[in-house]
Order: C-alpha cells, then structure tokens, then sequence
C-alpha cells in the first residue's frame, strides 16, 4: 500500500513536472531576454536624450525609472506565463506592497524627494551646492539619492527626502559673487597708505569688475589690530583666485610698504621670589 502511494506520488510529480518545466523553461528565457532588451531600451533612450540635448538632470532620473518600471512588467508577465493567477497575485503583492510600504517609509520619502527636486529644480547637474553639511559639485540625480563630488574630488551620497526639505546653498545660481575680506594693520601705520594698497590691487586686478565698484572702509578698532573690511565683485568662476590672490599680495605688498599685520601676543612675567 506504502508503495503504491510512494508510485502515486511519484507520477503526480512527474505530471507536474512534465506540464510545468516548458513553462519554467519559457518564463525564464522570457526574464532573461526581458532583461536584455530593456537594457538596450535604456541605452536607446539615454542616446536620444543626448541627441535632443536634455537636461543632464532629468537623464538618470528617467532611465532609472523607466528601467524600474519595465522591470516590474516583466516579472508580472513572467509570473503569468508559469501559471499564477493573476487576480490572486495582484491581492497578494497589494497586501505585502502595504507592509513594504510601511517598513520602507524613507525610502519613498527619498523617492517623492527625488521628484520634487526634478520639479522645483533648485539645482542641477554641475552646480556648486552647500547642503546637509557638505559642499560639492553635482554629480548625478537619481531616483533615492543625489550623488555629489567634494572639492577635493570624494564621494557625497545624499539622500533626496532630506534634501528636498532642508535648506541648501546654490552657489551657481547667480553669474556674479561678492568677495568678503577682512585685512588689519597695526594703530601705528598710516591707514590711507594701507588703504591706497588696498585700492590698487583691486583696481588693477583685471578679474575684479567695475561694475558693481569694489568696497573698502576702516570697519572696526579691535584689540590689536585696525580692520579694514574689502568687498569686490568677480564673475562667479574667479571667486578663489581672486580671494587667494588678495590674500598673497596683501601680506607681500604690506610687508614692502612697512606696514604691520598684528597677531595675538603673550606677554609673561615671571617673578623669583
């Protein structure tokens, strides 16, 4: 009796596997050629996108989300071809969808990020942006995160929910910027001789504009020192050249004309008793 059960079992199975395997078969050449073709449909899409010369921002946007969607598709298609009822599946994955949902709550976050920055554009690819703590080049914008390049060329990963809602600094947004500085010379020098220093590099730097006119005036008598604060306009792009050569030239063209920078001294007295 155990045996004719065990040979029962036996072709039940082989019936089973006889009638599912060219299924099996099918539904996973169907997934692997499906996989195949939707990279080539990404790759085509990335290419007229170039061609139609699209917004370098939306280009990883969209092909990640094409790629995603297709994707999907594809593995409800291949469920179908094995033989899983559709209206049953659909009611299982909305359920396990609910409970994904909950568990994975800042993914989406970064997910409905990700499209309000594509939206709203407060940045883009290639601009200079200060956030979440970090400053860098633009690199990438992608679905759940922003890829960023530091100044001195790392890695920033950041996810597009934070990013979306905190406060950021573009500093790409506008042609121009102002250079802030601050240059101080002792009580005893002669301030309109600083002062003329101070007036002549910036006039003759070829990068500083005319228009908006550059700024200097004795802003403050500190503790040890006489400040002068300088503001000079420059094209967004000359920003550090013009910050770093004011600040060479400045010392260089202090010391020549004896013109003192003063720095924090300590006196100490020492009492032998």
């Amino acid at each position: 009796m155990n045996m004719d059960m065990i040979f029962s079992k036996s072709d039940q199975l082989w019936t089973m596997a006889m009638e599912y395997a060219p299924k099996l078969l099918l539904a996973i050449i169907t997934l692997i050629i499906g996989l195949w073709v939707i990279k080539l449909i990404a790759k085509g899409v990335g290419k007229l996108m170039d061609k139609k010369e699209m917004d370098a921002t939306l280009k990883p946007f969209i092909i990640s989300l094409l790629s995603a969607l297709l994707k999907v598709m594809l593995v409800i298609s291949v469920i179908g071809m094995i033989g899983v009822q559709m209206t049953s599946f659909i009611a299982i994955l909305g359920a396990a969808g609910l409970a994904v949902g909950m568990a994975l709550s800042g993914t989406l976050q970064n997910f409905a990020g990700g499209v309000m920055i594509l939206i709203f554009k407060p940045f883009k690819v290639g601009d200079v942006l200060e956030a979440q703590g970090f400053l860098g080049v633009v690199k990438e914008i992608q679905l759940f995160n922003t890829i960023m390049l530091s100044l001195d060329n790392k890695t920033i990963i950041i996810p597009n929910g934070g990013l979306s809602t905190s406060s950021m600094v573009n500093y790409s947004t506008q042609p121009t910027r102002r250079v802030d500085m601050t240059f101080g010379i002792g009580y005893t020098d002669d301030i309109d001789k600083a002062k003329g220093i101070l007036e002549g590099l910036l006039a003759n730097h070829p990068k500083v504009l005319k228009d908006p006119a550059h700024f200097i005036a004795l802003s403050e008598l500190a503790d040890s020192s006489v400040n002068f604060t300088v503001r000079a306009w420059v094209n967004a792009a000359d920003y550090w050249e013009v910050y770093f050569y004011m600040q060479e030239t400045v010392k260089k063209e202090f010391d020549k004309n004896e013109i003192g920078i003063p720095f924090p001294q300590r006196d100490v007295h020492i009492y032998n008793h």
